[in-house]
């Protein structure tokens, strides 16, 4: 592999178009070829031949893909990397079942190729520093994990509910902030904008450590919501990923509760708040660069297909549950 990276970049619609800005910017790194049969709808790729296909870009002599296609094109476009030898950052999820996301990362697994699943919510400063504060131990011990996503709906989405799309998020930084798998789920879904899929979901479920989670999601608020809430035996830290801050409650060393009818409780008090000064790096960029520095052989930072993979079939699980209306293990 050469010093400097050759890229390519399949897919340039909506997400497609940020990923082809930060490829353009990358250190290290050289945007070689785009591809999409429909085209450049944005004028992300100026000055780029617009190619037909994933063949196309192998043939421009590529060190790495980044895959941002429709969900469930993703297998074909992937294994069609994995076959010719190239890296691979696939967009979220993996794949649209798990049978599809478990063809993927065996065939990247086999021919020992860097895959990698773009689950961009990982890499905002708030929850990076989140995961490293819990991993110092700052909570102690995880209790609870919460997640609120709502917003409007996006009309880029048209092959996928509110689950696949968003929950998959929540799914995948819970366990990895938690650094915990899913046992079991329990979900409820409904229909409210006449769509075929899903586009409110809650999630009801517990990790392998024991820790408890919920999770509200949707595409019907008229506002936009972004917040994770991990709390611990030593306090909570809260993320608002749309504002990129990190906020530590810190549980109390001394009673401060004086009212006669609370007397009995024996729960935590408050105690310290603290709002951490957090570096407002673009969640994109610094993922682009972890993926880069996997290439270089410091994978520390990736999101990998396994990851993926387990991220998929527990989206499948929330789905079932709702669906059946009962507890689905893991």
């Amino acid at each position: 592999m050469t010093a400097t990276l050759r890229a390519g970049l399949i897919g340039l619609g909506m997400m497609g178009r940020h990923h082809a800005r930060n490829l353009k910017s990358l250190d290290g790194v050289e945007l070689v070829a785009v591809a999409d049969p429909g085209g450049d709808p944005h004028g992300a790729a100026a000055g780029y031949d617009i190619l037909p296909d994933a063949e196309a870009l192998v043939k421009a002599g590529i060190d790495y893909a980044v895959v941002a296609v429709p969900t469930a094109l993703h297998k074909d476009v992937a294994l069609t990397f994995a076959q010719a030898g190239v890296h691979c950052l696939v967009e979220k999820p993996l794949a649209f079942d798990v049978a599809e996301a478990e063809e993927i990362a065996l065939a990247f697994e086999s021919a020992g190729l860097v895959g990698a699943v773009g689950y961009i919510e990982r890499y905002n400063p708030a929850l990076q520093e989140m995961r490293q504060r819990i991993a110092d131990g700052q909570l102690g011990e995880i209790y609870q994990i919460a997640t609120r996503r709502q917003g409007g709906f996006p009309a880029r989405i048209a092959d996928v509910g509110v689950t696949k799309d968003l929950a998959t998020h929540d799914i995948d930084l819970t366990a990895w902030v938690a650094q915990s798998d899913f046992k079991s789920v329990a979900a409820t879904t409904t229909r409210r904008s006449g769509r075929d899929d899903e586009d409110m979901v809650s999630i009801a479920g517990r990790l392998r450590n024991g820790a408890i989670t919920g999770h509200l999601v949707n595409w019907l608020s008229p506002f936009k919501e972004r917040v994770t809430v991990v709390t611990g035996e030593k306090g909570a830290l809260v993320g608002d990923t749309v504002n990129a801050d990190l906020t530590f409650y810190q549980n109390g060393q001394n009673p401060t509760n004086v009212w006669e009818s609370m007397a009995s409780f024996r729960g935590v008090s408050e105690g310290d708040v603290t709002r951490y000064a957090l570096t407002r790096k673009e969640p994109l960029k610094t993922e682009h660069e972890a993926f880069r520095n996997a290439l270089h052989g410091d994978s520390s930072n990736i999101v990998t297909m396994r990851e993926g993979l387990n991220t998929v079939r527990t989206v499948e699980a929330v789905l079932e549950s709702a669906r059946d209306g009962r507890v689905v293990s893991l």
